[in-house]
């Protein structure tokens, strides 16, 4: 499901126009970069959590030259399901 089905989705499910669920839409998803960005944790009962991790520096192999690399220190964003949505895939 790409980003305009999702949309299509939330309008069907919540009874509103598609205008009205892609401003909603956004708003989340300009809401947990926001969050992110400051370092914050959003958590979402049932659903999940976004957090941000930081990576320490190690080696690695390039794949393709079979040489080793140096993989610098890096923050990454992290999602763990909730239980809810765990549930739902098993």
């Amino acid at each position: 499901m790409n980003k305009t089905n999702f949309i299509g989705a939330v309008a069907s499910k919540a009874g509103i126009s598609k205008v009205e669920a892609k401003k909603a839409v956004e708003a989340f998803i300009k809401t947990v970069e926001g969050a992110i960005k400051e370092g914050e944790k959003v958590s979402i009962l049932g659903f999940g959590a976004f957090s941000v991790v930081e990576k320490a520096a190690r080696k690695g192999v390039n794949p393709k030259t079979k040489q080793p690399i140096d993989i610098s220190a890096r923050k990454v964003v992290k999602f763990k399901p909730g239980a809810g949505l765990a549930k739902i895939v098993k």
